[in-house]
């Protein structure tokens, strides 16, 4: 038999009145109650990069994953690229040497081909949790003759310096380099591979890739004080870059001499210094007839920038925005400075001044204020330094500064913290690189989600689900998106999302609790989980998502609150999935960690909602699963099931649990010998009397002794108590239950019940499997009726009556249960033709 909780019902209780996450805080919560087992368009940018989202005068590519951009199903393209990316050295490749992949000799691909495979090959390291990456991967792309890189994006510790060095002779335009940490100055040698082609280069947060190893191989004295013998390269410069014209050193190293390494550009048209502190910014002035986009995100200014910046009179975008938090910013910004950006920079499409203390009231008063509808028109701005603009601006970044509150802001997209639209544009404007940022945007995303109502669904969701794959070894993205993702996902939005969204929001929940082991998350994640249809929504990640729930509820870890919702997810997860599910789940371990909870509890003395959910997760696996139940009884499963029964002879819930799963056990022919023995025997027959939650337990212990009586007189292998007189009890309880009792309990099949009908070896088991289907077809004729015809129970029920060694109270039940299916059949017969 299988049970399963009933819609919107938890078994017991309900968990808690407020499951709340919350992102800065543990969630001291239990999860909200699940809807049936569980259940709760804009290109997103990646970053902002050179150029934000909103600035469309330089076409600086921001890249979305290809899974991201619509709700249409994928394309061939990206099947292909997926399927061939998985299989390397059975299509594209071979192994030489059985390490070494190399290119299939006859295999020529162009560029389109090639940019997506590397692009693809990044996502799937960081993003899935079944993809190895390949040491040799980039040797595919060695030779130029028979592939061609143009534009690759390469991030975090994936990409070392041979793998640069294995593309070395491919003519590269674009190359994106993001928190490459383990890329060293060999890389900049490599570097000047591609000084002939580049045309836009990102180092963002290649923190090591200036530094060298000093004197390598002969460093020994040194190196027991500095053991990784490095120096920062002075001499490395662009010299040879001549085509390069967008080019971000964003987040590089202090001491790396920014002037001369730039000076042989001539002609930058975007340059993103973000983080880089230099006291003279004069040398910017040789761009002034070409750069186009600066960042100067976190550079402590000075009125001397200020005076360098107002001369770059071809910008049409500039970023001076800091982080609110850092407290070495002495620079404030005033209404003389906006102003002269307006006086001077007349081509200014984008501005960001995000995180600045605004010295002078640069805002219209609220009596001067225009009345009406919001405007974005300049002469009606309420920043008075911004009513002198000619046009909108395309993109104005207020966030955490006073100014984003105002009424009339002359900006087609603003970002800031007013409203859902503006923390929306600056999760979107900073994900990429300034993670910093957009985990207090996304907190405050999640307050919208929680308390109001989130007007740009989908839009949000890609926005967290984008931040969260950018940055998921980051705490505190992980625990803001986590607990987002709770709010957007719950039952008010489903209506909203598609079935390929919701795998997206699950495939980034789940590698949040694989890749960040902390209890926050963890529980954040677990509770999101709960707002999905489950097994249903989660059955595309089925062996990934026990797994992560197993690891939750080693014993070892003592959170009480994630370890019920872990244990909720679990029961869920085996409720309604077949038996080959089953069988692999219980061979992970499932079985074993359910009972050494159980045992954890027992020693603890305490009958909660976990102690009762994991024997109702033990009742779930155990269905029609003999190696789950065998598992049960070779891990001291009937131990702990009298144990418990002793220490808590009051818990119905519990009771009626452990039972079930017995009732599974007794189903399998080859392991009832082990349940015949006198003190289970005796226990069983004990129970058959309890009145605990209304008839389960007594019909549960009846099912346990009926299985058992169907193996006869010569299987009773016990003097005490005797056969019969614990027949005469089973008869006694039987004829004392309500038959119109409504049920705690789900059949898939009615087949252990319906072998116990031809027999005559034991009438009582005859009899309560009878009893048993004239109560489920008489409360639950819908569901019941069309499984019993068709598994062909009525010929049997038919047989069973003309046998002479069933009792006529039997064969009475038996014509009901028949003519509760006769009419039946007629009332739901077909007459539309």
């Amino acid at each position: 038999m299988n049970r399963r909780f009933s819609p919107g019902m938890i078994p017991g209780r309900s968990l808690h009145n407020d499951c709340s996450p919350s992102p800065g805080h543990y969630f001291t919560a239990s999860p909200q109650q699940p809807q049936g087992c569980g259940s709760a368009n804009d290109p997103v940018s990646a970053g902002e990069s050179l150029l934000p989202l909103g600035a469309p005068v330089l076409n600086w590519p921001t890249r979305l994953p290809p899974s991201m951009a619509s709700d249409t199903p994928e394309s061939l393209m990206a099947l292909c690229t997926d399927f061939c990316l998985r299989n390397l050295d059975g299509t594209l490749g071979y192994l030489l040497d059985k390490e070494t992949l190399r290119l299939h000799p006859d295999i020529f691909l162009p560029s389109e081909i090639c940019d997506r495979l590397v692009n693809e090959y990044v996502e799937l390291v960081n993003a899935a949790c079944n993809f190895e990456p390949h040491e040799s991967f980039f040797s595919l792309f060695s030779d130029p003759r028979s592939t061609r890189l143009t534009r690759i994006h390469l991030r975090e510790d994936l990409v070392q310096d041979q793998d640069l060095e294995a593309i070395r002779k491919q003519d590269l335009v674009e190359l994106y380099l993001t928190n490459c940490e383990k890329l060293s100055a060999k890389s900049l040698q490599t570097l000047r591979s591609f000084s002939h082609t580049l045309v836009s280069l990102s180092l963002f947060g290649c923190a090591n890739i200036f530094y060298e190893e000093e004197n390598p191989g002969g460093c020994e004295d040194e190196c027991l004080v500095n053991p990784t013998c490095q120096v920062l390269v002075k001499d490395f410069t662009f010299e040879g870059f001549s085509r390069l014209r967008f080019l971000n050193l964003g987040r590089m190293i202090d001491g790396v001499p920014v002037e001369s390494l730039l000076r042989p550009l001539s002609s930058l048209a975007a340059l993103d210094l973000s983080g880089i502190q230099t006291s003279d910014a004069a040398f910017l002035t040789q761009w002034k007839d070409s750069l186009v986009s600066l960042v100067l995100y976190n550079m402590d200014l000075s009125d001397d920038h200020i005076r360098v910046i107002v001369q770059l009179h071809k910008l049409r975008h500039l970023d001076i925005s800091r982080d609110r938090l850092s407290s070495y910013y002495k620079f404030k910004l005033t209404r003389k400075v906006l102003s002269l950006f307006v006086q001077k920079l007349g081509n200014l499409m984008s501005l960001d001044i995000s995180g600045h203390m605004i010295l002078e009231n640069c805002s219209i008063s609220k009596m001067d204020e225009e009345a009406g509808q919001t405007s974005i028109e300049p002469s009606k701005s309420s920043i008075m330094p911004f009513r002198a603009l000619k046009r909108p601006l395309q993109f104005l970044g207020l966030f955490e500064t006073s100014l984003c509150r105002l009424t009339h802001i002359p900006a087609y997209k603003v970002s800031g913290d007013k409203n859902e639209e503006q923390v929306l544009n600056a999760i979107e404007a900073y994900t990429e690189h300034r993670p910093e940022i957009t985990s207090r945007a996304i907190n405050l995303l999640f307050d919208i989600a929680r308390i109001e109502r989130c007007n740009q669904l989908l839009r949000a969701l890609k926005l967290v689900i984008t931040a969260l794959k950018c940055h998921k070894y980051d705490k505190n993205i992980q625990v803001t998106g986590s607990a987002a993702l709770f709010y957007l996902t719950n039952s008010e939005y489903r209506s909203e999302q598609s079935v390929k969204l919701r795998r997206q929001v699950i495939q980034v929940v789940l590698n949040g609790m694989e890749s960040y082991q902390e209890v926050t998350v963890q529980r954040n994640c677990c509770l999101t989980l709960c707002n999905f249809s489950i097994p249903e929504e989660l059955e595309f990640q089925y062996r990934r998502v026990n797994e992560l729930l197993l690891s939750i509820l080693n014993p070892t870890r003592q959170d009480e609150s994630i370890q019920r919702i872990a244990v909720h997810l679990c029961n869920a997860l085996v409720c309604q999935v077949d038996n080959d599910h089953k069988e692999a789940v219980g061979k992970m371990g499932f079985v074993v960690t359910m009972l050494k909870l159980i045992q954890k509890k027992l020693l603890d003395k305490i009958c909660d909602q976990v102690m009762e959910f994991s024997w109702s997760a033990l009742w779930n696996i155990t269905d029609e699963t003999p190696d789950n139940c065998e598992m049960f009884l070779n891990f001291n499963g009937m131990k702990l099931f009298l144990d418990c029964l002793k220490e808590f002879p009051e818990k119905q819930e519990l009771h009626r649990n452990m039972l079930g799963l017995l009732g599974n056990v007794a189903e399998v022919k080859e392991l009832r010998p082990q349940l015949m023995t006198s003190q289970f025997i005796s226990v069983f027959s004990n129970l058959l009397e309890s009145k605990a939650d209304g008839i389960e337990v007594s019909y549960n212990a009846c099912g346990v002794l009926s299985h058992i009586m169907f193996d006869g007189p010569e299987a009773w292998g016990i003097c005490e108590p005797q056969r019969e007189e614990v027949e005469e009890r089973m008869w006694a309880a039987i004829q004392s239950w309500d038959i119109n009792s409504r049920r705690n309990i789900n059949y898939r099949s009615f087949e252990p019940i319906l072998r116990l009908l031809p027999q005559g070896i034991s009438p009582v088991s005859q009899h309560w499997a009878t009893w048993a289907l004239y109560n489920l077809v008489s409360v639950y004729p819908d569901k019941y009726c069309p499984l019993l015809i068709k598994e062909g129970g009525l010929p049997l029920l038919r047989d069973m009556i003309k046998m002479a060694t069933a009792r006529q109270e039997t064969k009475e039940m038996a014509r009901k249960v028949i003519g509760h299916c006769s009419n039946f059949k007629e009332e739901n017969m077909d007459t539309s033709r």
